[in-house]
């Protein structure tokens, strides 16, 4: 069970050149060769999903205020119409596949109106979750048929109950911990593996090498080059017909 060559994610769209979770960013990692891009999702006051990764806006946007305490027009006042709303962010990737994470442990009310949003933009085909237990076990329990990417933070694997439960397609492991031994135990244990967020050429080749079946990268462009550097043959061993 692998993908036949790993999928390059741009992390929050293409953050080094646009501010992260924006639709500029979005779109310049898909023409930069992104196969999907990662998004964050949060819930304003009122309920529309949007596309922010921290609680407040101040990091991005200078302004101290929860995101949860605004509504959505307040959200578009202070950014200026920089943060999208998931149906926009939806629209702007239209044809691509999108990773979906949900940070800060949303309840099961949020996750389900957040699910709503991508099913009412016709986006469900193309939409995966990533994050902790909690907010895929919501997941899974407001769809039976949603593409999960568990998140796991150690070397431990996660508990045959748990697995169960989340019936996840993925399991989705920070990128220090993941070698090639780990990437044997997941496949072998009938799961595609995804990595998050190695940077540098050094570590992506290491995990390319590892095996892995996806990775989320801040640099995809970078990801795109060293992927199609280590598929290229080599004159010591040319490909099929060489």
């Amino acid at each position: 069970m692998s993908s036949p060559v790993p999928l390059a994610v741009g992390h929050r769209g293409d953050p080094y050149r646009h501010r992260e979770n924006t639709v500029a960013s979005l779109r310049s990692a898909l023409r930069r060769g992104a196969d999907a891009v990662e998004i964050d999702v949060r819930l304003t006051r009122d309920g529309v999903p949007v596309l922010l990764h921290d609680e407040t806006l101040k990091r991005l946007w200078e302004q101290e205020r929860p995101v949860r305490a605004l509504s959505w027009e307040e959200v578009r006042g202070l950014t200026g119409g920089g943060v999208p709303s998931l149906a926009e962010a939806l629209a702007a990737t239209e044809g691509h596949r999108v990773m979906i994470d949900l940070p800060g442990s949303p309840g099961v009310r949020a996750v389900r109106r957040i699910m709503d949003a991508v099913r009412e933009s016709g986006a469900a085909e193309r939409v995966y979750y990533c994050a902790g237990a909690d907010a895929m076990l919501a997941v899974r329990a407001a769809d039976p048929e949603a593409e999960i990417a568990l998140t796991w933070t150690t070397l431990a694997p996660p508990r045959p109950v748990l697995l169960e439960a989340i019936r996840p397609r993925w399991l989705n492991y920070r990128f220090s911990l993941v070698d090639r031994p780990l990437a044997e135990r997941v496949r072998r244990d009938g799961y595609l593996l995804s990595v998050w967020t190695p940077d540098t050429r050094r570590s992506m080749r290491r995990l390319l090498d590892a095996g892995v079946d996806s990775i989320t990268t801040n640099r995809v462009d970078v990801l795109c080059a060293t992927r199609a550097s280590a598929a290229a043959p080599s004159p010591d061993r040319p490909g099929p017909g060489g």
